[in-house]
């Protein structure tokens, strides 16, 4: 029996999706449930798996854009297992070329003259540190002209002996489709960027004395995300414009906060959510943030888990980043870059001292958000990171983490 396999729909509003890349070859014999292909969508790289077991012909090239439902493979049932069970993988054969030698130019002979140069020749050489014997003449007899001396000069602006090749390849319709969104948002929002900057060291001292217990007990690491995330989640609830969105002429506001979460996967760049995130605990946001970027890092991250999201965190510090002004994620009218913890002094009460400090950047809307509401909300922020005790913790630090 012969099975065709079709391309699922990998969410709503997804028509299309492109073959990434084939993880097995044709005539290959692959087992049910087997990874055979990667595919991307608009949204996200996502596994296609074979729906039964049996020989595999392939009836797209990778990096084809086949339509959802239209038959991409057909899986021969009746085949049988091979021997050991295991698929016979094609080796692809590899052409040989026959490389003749490069022909030796012809060496011209030499005589009296050559080498030597004409006294303009030499006057340009001598002011340029040149020697006669680094010029090739192209006079009579192999005599240095000007000319030759004046070529003989190297451009600053000449490029020699360095590599010039150059590369093409084909996006991916994931990375496509990024582009896309990065210059719609700049296109059609009045975007607008705000800066503070925060004192870490009440947190680094927090991590301190209970990330070792914290581990201990919950399995997952007390990282800088779960406060950044219940920082935010305060700030949203104070400032519900900023947790809000533009639909036509009007405006939709949320009394949930759907945290977007901007993690780097394989693929490109991926924004998975935390649903809810008001209500998670220190141990839940960092137990679902770990769940995410490993989904991501995997490639299993589903559509429906980059669904949505109210606001978007952005931490380009782990990759050193001082500061930058992040790309609203439409239809989204926030998001927040965070950046690298870097020790710098600072004044604290007529002292100076040194102090890890964080530049913090709030991108918005300027459409529905104003100049009030977005200064304050990362003012809460920068409140919230410095005094966490108070502020994030109700003064009780070991029921927060659930000591």
């Amino acid at each position: 029996m012969i099975l065709e396999m079709k391309v699922p729909s990998p969410g709503e509003s997804i028509t299309e999706v492109e073959i990434a890349e084939w993880l097995v070859q044709d005539g290959d014999y692959v087992e049910k449930d087997q990874a055979i292909a990667e595919v991307d969508s608009d949204k996200a790289t996502l596994e296609l798996p074979a729906e039964v077991s049996g020989i595999i012909t392939l009836k797209a090239e990778e990096g084809d854009a086949v339509a959802v439902g239209e038959v991409v493979c057909l899986i021969d049932t009746s085949a049988e297992v091979p021997a050991g069970g295991e698929a016979k993988t094609a080796t692809p054969k590899v052409e040989e070329k026959k490389v003749e030698a490069p022909k030796a130019a012809p060496v011209a002979s030499k005589t009296y003259a050559t080498g030597t140069a004409a006294p303009a020749a030499k006057k340009i050489l001598d002011e340029k540190g040149i020697a006669t014997s680094d010029v090739s003449g192209t006079g009579r007899d192999g005599r240095i002209t000007k000319d030759d001396a004046v070529k003989a000069v190297p451009s600053m602006g000449t490029p020699t002996g360095g590599s010039r090749s150059t590369g093409r390849k084909k996006m991916s319709m994931l990375r496509r489709k990024v582009a896309e969104r990065l210059v719609e948002a700049k296109n059609t929002t009045a975007m607008l960027t705000t800066f503070n900057e925060a004192d870490m060291k009440p947190i680094f001292d927090l991590r301190k004395q209970y990330k070792e217990e914290f581990k201990t007990k919950h399995g997952v690491g007390l990282g800088f995300m779960s406060f950044f995330t219940k920082a935010v989640t305060r700030a949203l609830e104070l400032y519900p414009d900023v947790n809000s969105m533009i639909d036509g002429k009007e405006m939709i506001t949320y009394d949930f906060c759907d945290i977007s979460i901007a993690v780097s996967g394989p693929k490109g760049l991926m924004v998975p959510v935390m649903r809810n995130a008001e209500v998670l605990t220190f141990r839940g946001v960092e137990a679902e943030i770990k769940r995410l970027a490993l989904r991501a890092r995997d490639g299993k991250i589903t559509v429906d888990e980059m669904t949505g999201g109210t606001f978007t965190i952005s931490n380009g510090g782990v990759f050193g980043s001082m500061l930058s002004t992040p790309i609203i994620n439409p239809p989204q009218s926030g998001i927040l870059g965070m950046h690298n913890i870097i020790e710098r002094p600072v004044a604290v009460d007529g002292q100076v001292v040194i102090r890890p400090m964080m530049y913090l950047a709030l991108s918005y809307d300027h459409r529905i958000i104003d100049g009030k509401e977005s200064v304050g909300f990362l003012v809460a922020i920068k409140e919230a990171l410095e005094n966490p005790v108070e502020l994030l913790m109700g003064g009780d630090v070991k029921k927060a983490l659930e000591l």
